[in-house]
């Protein structure tokens, strides 16, 4: 199918997940469980990751074209990119969404420089996200005044008309437990407030149930990394602690792949 963008699966969706890509075994298992779910998702590549193999062009390509021969609607997505030069390669590669991570500079210069951001990439039809708010990594995101201020959300999305905004709600990046407290007071007040959808970024520490809730008080993009990578990891360990002279990568990043494409599949039909 076409690719999409992320604002075009929201205008036929409550919520939509997305999953992050480091390698293709990743894509692969995403669009696998997608596709058994029968229900759309977006594929993402963070900096980091682009970062991680020396060049955004060779993993992009290969999640590009496996999204566009899947049988679900997808939407291939760059992550927390702190650097315009990086957007505008993924818009000319043919990612169709992108998010502009300014959130650590001054609020004045994050609102121009993602004003800027959003305009060049929606010139091209990409769908644009924006950060507003730490939101924390290894516990940050649970000091107290860690949060989006929902009257500065408002003149930030109207400042810089970006098409969806990540806001800090009490989840952290990078948790490898499911315990994060989330704060649906605030996600609903912003929901209230704000035209565009609502991201929730470090959902890996997020239990099912508060996912659930959490989209039913309007969080509409469902961002989640370190749960699959926990998955993946942990079926890639129990094959090589099964069988220590095992050295064909097929044995097991293929289980990997598997297990990572089962947990998306329930949580797509979770959301």
């Amino acid at each position: 199918m076409p690719l999409v963008t992320t604002g075009d699966i929201l205008h036929r969706h409550r919520a939509v997940l997305a999953f992050n890509v480091i390698q293709l075994e990743h894509a692969e298992a995403i669009l696998l469980g997608a596709e058994r779910a029968g229900r759309p998702v977006v594929l993402q590549i963070s900096e980091n990751a682009a970062r991680y193999h020396g060049a955004l062009a060779p993993t992009a390509l290969g999640v590009l074209r496996l999204a566009a021969d899947a049988d679900v609607d997808a939407a291939v997505h760059l992550d927390h990119a702190e650097d315009e030069k990086l957007v505008a390669e993924a818009v000319a590669l043919g990612f169709t969404s992108v998010m502009f991570d300014a959130a650590t500079l001054p609020y004045s210069e994050n609102t121009q420089r993602t004003a800027a951001v959003a305009r060049s990439a929606q010139e091209h039809g990409v769908w644009v996200e924006a950060e507003l708010g730490a939101i924390g990594g290894k516990g940050g995101a649970h000091t107290p005044g860690v949060r989006t201020d929902v009257d500065e959300a408002v003149d930030f999305v109207a400042g810089t008309r970006v098409d969806g905004l990540a806001v800090a709600v009490g989840s952290s990046h990078a948790m490898t437990s499911r315990s994060a407290t989330l704060d649906f007071d605030l996600i609903a007040a912003l929901a209230d407030a704000l035209s565009v959808p609502l991201v929730l970024h470090g959902s890996s520490g997020v239990s099912d149930d508060d996912l659930v809730r959490a989209v039913g008080l309007g969080i509409r993009k469902v961002n989640i990394s370190t749960h699959i990578n926990g998955v993946f990891s942990r079926r890639v360990r129990a094959a090589l602690t099964a069988d220590p002279h095992l050295v064909d990568p097929r044995k097991y990043l293929g289980p990997a792949r598997q297990a990572v494409a089962d947990e998306v599949e329930r949580l797509l039909r979770l959301i």
